[in-house]
């Protein structure tokens, strides 16, 4: 099974779920702010791709928060915040064969599909 985390009007989501629509592959899309996430999954997520990488510290979300939260962040004080506000979360996330893949590139989504 192959599954999408994401955020439905992120513009990268889009790209994603377009690239795996126009190669026919099927998936589930979970919408975080929909669908909700769990501390166990985002706990599972951060074991499978590390929490540094998930933690999108590129984007306005992130870059808003007060410097008290950006301060001294450990994973804890991290997964708080990516479960507080989903945005901050990279994306998408993919999960395809039980592995897990992180942003999106058209000729990484070849490579992950054999496409």
């Amino acid at each position: 099974m192959t599954i999408l985390y994401g955020i439905k009007n992120c513009d990268t989501i889009k790209k994603a779920r377009n690239w795996l629509a126009l190669h026919n592959i099927a998936y589930q899309f979970v919408d975080y702010r929909t669908d909700g996430l769990t501390l166990a999954q985002l706990t599972n997520f951060a074991n499978a791709c590390g929490w540094q990488n998930l933690l999108n510290t590129r984007g306005t979300t992130y870059r808003q928060l007060a410097e008290a939260d950006k301060t001294d962040l450990t994973e804890t004080k991290a997964l708080a915040l990516m479960l507080a506000q989903p945005a901050m979360i990279k994306r998408p996330l993919l999960i395809h064969d039980d592995k897990y893949y992180l942003g999106f590139k058209a000729d990484d989504y070849q490579s992950i599909f054999g496409k």
